[in-house]
């Protein structure tokens, strides 16, 4: 028999049920679930990424990533062909106001990993990092990540990962290839968010301090980051203009 799936919670109904294309009443009709609606609310409306998703609707990551991509598959496809697009039915309860991040409640990472499963880790924070244990202020010119696998909202792996000379165009994906969901940094420049953004890695810019106190801020909901973060210096080409570069940061540009 085939196994049953996970039932999958979700916050509220959507505001609006249906959308018609313009003056095609009786169009072709693609069918979005309420589960599939949740998905991209989550992702793409509220910045979420998938393994918060998982967390806060109750299943995994692998299956957060399988609604949202069909969900994408089907708005294009309303939106291409002219169909007309009916939000309703799926496999879902409602949340009561009992998922953290939803319904109004503060915001806190949670781990969708059943208690006491032995698969990877849902969760992997990269942090910009010096020798002294302190953020490293240039997200372009860091030497090394400390990385940090998160379950079930413990720490359970850290890793010192050095970025073998990789500039800021390469390190998006640099942290890609090692699975990061999140970076926690200091100054970066618009091109590097744009392709963190691209890689699917959330940002958390403008952190000083402690990297071992931001990952613990950052998981019980109180980091204090800036979300509008942006580094001029690396909007310009590095060595012109006397623009030079310390190991610890430059004394010739601003971040915010």
């Amino acid at each position: 028999m085939p196994r049953p799936k996970r039932c999958r919670r979700i916050c509220r109904k959507p505001k609006v049920s249906g959308f018609c294309p313009d003056g095609k009443p009786s169009a072709e009709t693609v069918t979005l679930s309420l589960d599939e609606f949740e998905a991209i609310r989550l992702v793409d409306y509220e910045g979420k990424i998938h393994g918060e998703c998982a967390a806060l609707m109750d299943v995994s990551r692998t299956t957060v990533t399988e609604i949202y991509e069909t969900a994408r598959r089907k708005i294009a496809d309303a939106l291409v062909n002219g169909k007309r697009l009916e939000i309703t039915g799926g496999n879902y309860r409602f949340c009561g106001g009992s998922a953290r991040a939803c319904c109004g409640k503060p915001c806190r990472f949670v781990s969708s990993a059943p208690q006491g499963s032995k698969g990877e880790s849902l969760m992997k924070i990269a942090v910009t990092y010096e020798p002294n244990g302190q953020i490293f202020q240039h997200f372009g010119h860091t030497e090394q990540f400390k990385l940090y696998e998160v379950t079930d909202h413990t720490i359970t792996k850290v890793d010192i990962v050095p970025t073998l000379g990789s500039g800021h165009g390469a390190l998006a994906g640099f942290l890609q290839q090692y699975g990061v969901d999140v970076l926690i940094c200091g100054g970066i420049g618009g091109g590097a968010q744009a392709a963190l953004a691209e890689a699917g890695i959330r940002l958390y810019g403008g952190v000083q301090g402690s990297a071992d106190a931001a990952v613990a801020a950052l998981l019980d909901g109180s980091l204090d980051y800036n979300p509008n973060v942006h580094c001029n210096h690396h909007d310009h080409e590095h060595g012109e203009g006397g623009h030079t570069c310390g190991s610890h940061g430059c004394g010739h540009h601003s971040c915010h």
